[in-house]
């Protein structure tokens, strides 16, 4: 790509001629001020925040969609910048409820850090302003108008990264609001869940159901039995709500301020990641011996299911019909331990710690009751852990790591890698390989299902079986590669998708960074690092080699897929249809 020659606040430097002046300041180290800009997702220059002067330019212009061109001089902090900028965050305020002392998103709001940079004043501008009903009509959202402040962030991140698109603007002028279709609520629509329109959101506008006071109402509880189970992501990004650099391992200090909330059991839902592979990789290779329903595919992302059963209804049937390692290890807990440990199932409250909004959606879903009660009470976000965390006025920093309880302490390297798109993929491969060659192998790593690519594909012989595998991530990626399959210009026998781009590490209930981190740090890259790095290091890299998943087989389920685990660990789905 052919550079430019521009300057910037008077500093000469030679920039890509595709970037924007925003793109270009940033390169100069010039951070200018956004709030609809989201990079890939919302780029439409409608919050005039980012105003700078260009010389020869007929006004401000929005750096965000303005390009570079030879000898262009800026200059992002002239008087006049300065000033239009303020008056236009303090217009965004005058129609934005100021309750910021209980807002969910205070202290990680953009709107509240750039009017406390640029001194604003929130009443400069007093007048009419519209109220809004909140829209809790889902199990996992809260839509508030009277927060929003029409960036359309949500609205990119709906239509433009998944293809879903059941929001948008409505009404003109003053009048003009986020909505769906015809008034309907949230819930109403062919929603997936997947959370994505939340960690775009810059305010408070967007956020998931807050359960935290239902968490500690049953932790006060003396007749419950409170048990928790943690995602293989949520130690990659948990960190990030302290203060921590992405791409930070905090399971250690995780696991300390879980016990120190007061839960019954603290537990790695990697031996269930692991569980799930040993009963998908199982139903794999009976479909493909037994002439079943190809090509499979996962079943491990609820914001997947959902999007299958609203767009692709057809393909229900090649969904495996295993449930998430959530939903198993809640399963298994009311049943296998509560039997072991005489223990009323009705009076287990099981929590799951989620990077995921859609697990809200998930743990209210039928034929998810394995012992006649959900399996899963109460599923919360990484950014809901967070808040228990510093609501119970636990020093994160301070505390020394600590390991998960027993006897659910044991996971792999395989259960690990969940977390990423892909994980799901090659965590089964290196099962159903083995089972296949009938020996170990000398390369445990599938690196072509890695990364985080849209949609990946790879081909691998073992023995006289050639498995022909497919891995995509975010419904966009999801619609592309389905639609292929349907018309059979792709031909593959396993199919991994997750809801969100990225796999779980990029999940909708992941801590929420400002655009300018979004914008030019690899969030995905860097979590997803985290696991696999973790993978690496372990002497345990295959879920069928899990003593503790061997042992819930010997004493309680028999073998994979066999009659009671598919009443305990199985499930079934819903042609919705849109």
């Amino acid at each position: 790509m052919e550079n430019v020659n521009i300057k910037i606040n008077g500093r000469a430097y030679s920039v890509p001629a595709d970037s924007t002046v925003l793109e270009a300041a940033r390169l100069a180290g010039v951070d200018i001020p956004t709030l609809c800009y989201l990079k890939d997702v919302n780029e439409i220059g409608a919050c005039r925040l980012c105003l700078v002067e260009v010389t020869g330019a007929r006004g401000l212009v929005t750096a965000c969609v303005y390009p570079v061109n030879e000898g262009m001089e800026v200059f992002t902090n002239t008087p006049r910048v300065l000033a239009a900028r303020k008056t236009n965050l303090e217009l965004v305020l005058s129609n934005h409820e100021r309750k910021c002392l209980s807002c969910i998103r205070s202290t990680t709001c953009e709107l509240q850090k750039l009017a406390n940079d640029y001194g604003c004043d929130e009443g400069h501008f007093e007048g009419e302003s519209v109220q809004y009903e909140l829209d809790t009509s889902t199990p996992f959202l809260v839509r508030d108008n009277n927060k929003c402040i029409l960036c359309r962030r949500c609205i990119g991140a709906c239509k433009n990264v998944q293809d879903i698109g059941v929001i948008g603007a409505t009404d003109r002028g003053f009048d003009t609001h986020i909505g769906v279709a015809f008034e309907r609520t949230l819930s109403e629509t062919s929603c997936i869940a997947c959370g994505q329109c939340v960690v775009s959101c810059p305010v408070g506008a967007l956020y998931e159901k807050d359960d935290t006071q239902r968490v500690l109402d049953a932790i006060g509880d003396p007749t419950k039995h409170v048990a928790v189970c943690v995602a293989p992501s949520v130690r990659a990004t948990l960190g990030e709500c302290f203060g921590y650099e992405p791409g930070t391992d905090v399971e250690g200090k995780m696991v300390a301020a879980m016990k120190r909330l007061g839960f019954d059991g603290v537990y790695d839902m990697n031996l269930t990641a692991d569980l799930t592979i040993m009963e998908e990789a199982t139903e794999f290779l009976g479909r493909v011996k037994n002439g079943g329903t190809l090509p499979m595919m996962t079943s491990c992302s609820p914001g997947w299911i959902k999007y299958c059963e609203h767009y692709f209804p057809e393909f229900t049937e090649n969904l495996s019909t295993c449930k998430s390692p959530q939903q198993m290890f809640g399963a298994m807990y009311k049943t296998y331990y509560a039997q072991k440990n005489g223990l009323d199932p009705k009076d287990i409250v099981f929590v799951s710690a989620v990077p995921c909004s859609s697990k809200k959606f998930e743990v209210q879903r039928d034929n998810q009751n394995a012992a006649g009660v959900p399996d899963v009470d109460i599923a919360i976000t990484t950014r809901e852990l967070a808040r228990l965390i510093e609501r119970a006025g636990i020093n994160f920093k301070g505390l020394a790591d600590e390991k998960f309880d027993v006897p659910f302490d044991i996971g792999s390297g395989a259960g690990v890698i969940f977390g990423a798109t892909g994980g799901v993929m090659e965590a089964a491969l290196r099962t159903a390989a083995e089972v296949i060659l009938g020996k170990p192998l000398e390369k445990v790593d599938f690196e072509e299902v890695r990364g985080i690519a849209g949609i990946k594909f790879a081909t691998y012989t073992l023995g006289d079986i050639t498995v022909r595998v497919a891995v995509a991530s975010g419904t966009k990626n999801a619609k592309e590669l389905l639609n292929k399959v349907k018309s059979g210009e792709v031909e593959v026998d396993f199919i991994e998708i997750m809801a969100c781009p990225g796999g779980c590490v990029n999940g909708g209930g992941q801590p929420v960074q400002n655009a300018t981190v979004r914008s030019t740090v690899n969030l995905r890259e860097l979590r997803a690092s985290v696991l696999y790095n973790a993978d690496k290091k372990m002497d345990l890299r295959k879920s069928h080699e899990n003593s503790a998943v061997k042992k819930l087989y010997d004493e309680f389920l028999g073998e994979p897929n066999s009659h009671k685990a598919h009443e305990i660990l199985h499930t079934s789905y819903v042609k919705r249809g849109l």
